[in-house]
């Protein structure tokens, strides 16, 4: 047995170069969903100021409703894995498409803060969806040799989404003559902002009629002959496809079984494998990479940037996060997933350290001083980089890999569930905090950085290029 099983899985390590085109427009066309969710995620960065002045609500008010999409995002990633399991990963996508769409045209024609808080609910449904669908999918479908770097498109679909949505932010503001509540096409410039992402949301229901169905959700379905020509599709002809089956159909029986329950064990409630997957997605959201998306151009003004300077920079910002992404990309296969999280770890530490510094300064005049300006506007690009080539790609291309095949559907859905939260407790306390003392919430930030290294060490181990079968 053990034997029948190697041939598969060296088969599926070796690398079928006549194959990646096809397996890079499947795994693009996933990571659709990562696009809508950085997009989605972050669009709300250039309707905060407009919001908070049409509704007239402070920042506690304002917080929970840029933070409640949030709420959203945790439910839709704790039942995706579940409901995935059942329709299948593509239907999964096209209900997501669908609630994107619903979102987009809701946010831009809300009655009253109420509903526009509802429809930011039912998208940050749809961004947990896409949060969890796709890693699943792209590690479902990518043979483990280039596992890792077509997990990365995910991460990439994301920063590329938030990139989008801070410069059609920019370009939409410019037309509206620098006013977020400017008349723009018969709305104000805030609400075209949240509008915009239908046109998205439309190519990834598209898309998701292009791509095939996971091998594993249609083996579990007793649906072998489809599963065997996708298999050969993206894994190449050279390869035992009985074993290979066989061994799918068996890690695929094992998990037809799971549950929530199947999580539980050891002293502390969850089994100690669950409890890393919940450790990385605390400690990615925890160094406050989201108020660099949702709360930057605010940020910039409050330390007396000028709002269209503010805007331009939420741009550059969203670029260095796409270079930081594409160098994730290069090196996740070659130097490993570990040692790029410790890496992006201390780059981190020493972006958020020099930011706390920086706006620990008297504002002069409305603005910081001119050398603390600069520190921390080099600083905030500095940290976004060592993110986005660490802990950006990484933590989802490990919840995509790291869990046993009889766990993987509701221990990723529990990770990424974590994840939410957590992305909402930054979010909703940022504010605040930063009412209270803008210095010491980067310096919280900071020592959250730092603790991710001890964490990293001593509790992750390496996937880079193993088989999903040989997890656990």
């Amino acid at each position: 047995m053990a034997s029948t099983s190697q041939a598969p899985q060296s088969g599926a390590r070796a690398a079928h170069p006549e194959h990646l085109g096809h397996v890079i427009f499947i795994a693009a066309a996933a990571a659709m969903g990562g696009f809508l969710f950085g997009y989605d995620s972050s669009v709300i960065n250039g309707a905060v100021e407009a919001i908070r002045d049409r509704y007239d609500v402070g920042s506690a008010v304002l917080a929970q409703v840029i933070a409640i999409a949030l709420i959203g995002c945790a439910i839709g990633a704790a039942t995706a894995g579940r409901i995935a399991d059942r329709i299948g990963r593509i239907r999964c996508m096209q209900i997501a498409a669908i609630l994107f769409t619903v979102s987009a045209i809701g946010s831009a024609l809300p009655f009253a803060l109420w509903d526009l808080a509802m429809w930011r609910v039912i998208g940050g449904f749809a961004i947990g969806m896409a949060s969890v669908i796709g890693p699943a999918y792209i590690a479902e479908v990518s043979p483990p040799a280039y596992r890792g770097r077509l997990g990365s498109f995910q991460q990439a679909a994301i920063v590329v989404g938030i990139a989008v949505s801070q410069l059609v932010n920019w370009g939409l503001l410019n037309a509206a003559g620098g006013d977020q509540r400017g008349e723009l096409m018969g709305l104000e410039a805030w609400q075209v902002m949240l509008g915009v992402m239908v046109v998205p949301a439309v190519l990834y229901g598209l898309l998701s009629f292009a791509i095939p169905e996971s091998p594993r959700f249609l083996i579990s379905v007793g649906k072998h002959e489809r599963a065997r020509k996708i298999l050969e599709e993206v894994e190449g002809k050279d390869v035992d496809f009985d074993a290979r089956i066989a061994e799918i159909e068996h890690a695929m029986h094992r998990e037809e079984k799971s549950s929530f329950k199947d999580l539980l064990g050891g002293s502390f409630f969850f089994k100690p494998i669950v409890w890393i997957g919940i450790g990385l997605s605390v400690f990615q959201q925890f160094v406050g990479i989201n108020v660099a998306f949702y709360y930057s151009s605010t940020l910039w003004q409050s330390v007396g940037v000028d709002p269209t300077d503010s805007f331009f920079y939420s741009f550059t910002t969203s670029i260095i996060n796409i270079v930081g992404t594409v160098i994730a990309m290069i090196f996740v296969d070659r130097v490993g997933r570990k040692p790029l999280a410790l890496i992006g770890s201390v780059g981190m530490v020493i972006g958020l350290a020099l930011e706390a510094w920086a706006f620990s300064f008297d504002l002069v005049d409305g603005k910081l001083p001119a050398t603390q300006g600069w520190v921390a506007l080099i600083a905030a690009h500095l940290f976004v980089l060592f993110f986005a080539l660490s802990w950006g790609v990484v933590v989802w291309v490990f919840l995509g890999e790291m869990f046993p095949n009889r766990i993987r559907a509701a221990a990723l859905g529990v990770a990424a569930s974590a994840q939410w939260i957590a992305n909402w407790a930054i979010t909703a306390s940022f504010p605040s905090l930063a009412e209270w003392n803008l210095s010491g919430t980067y310096v919280i930030y900071t020592i959250f950085a730092a603790l991710s290294i001890p964490f990293v060490l001593k509790f992750v181990k390496e996937t880079k290029g193993k088989a999903l079968e040989e997890m656990g």
